[in-house]
């Protein structure tokens, strides 16, 4: 899969999860309130989106080839673009 095949895959990716989870920026900002909650610090949409990345780019230091945490990566980085220019 090219890069520009992979990122229309990501593209699909979270338009089906928003069918299933609601749109990106509301789902992010209830992820953010409930870590807020948790760790006792403002945690705002962009970080949540930066963790969700991180995280996935940890599982890929042990299989850099898996495709599903190379698409996640991406979706989540275009999440980021979305909560931070909203």
């Amino acid at each position: 899969m090219n890069g520009a095949m992979l990122l229309q895959h990501a593209a699909g990716v979270i338009e089906h999860r928003e069918g299933i989870y609601g749109p990106p920026q509301e789902l992010f900002a209830q992820i953010a309130r409930r870590w807020s909650l948790v760790l006792g610090v403002e945690v705002s949409q962009a970080q949540v989106a930066l963790c969700l990345i991180d995280l996935k780019l940890a599982r890929l230091t042990r299989n850099p080839s898996h495709l599903d945490s190379i698409v996640d990566v991406a979706g989540y980085a275009a999440i980021l673009s979305e909560v931070t220019h909203a």
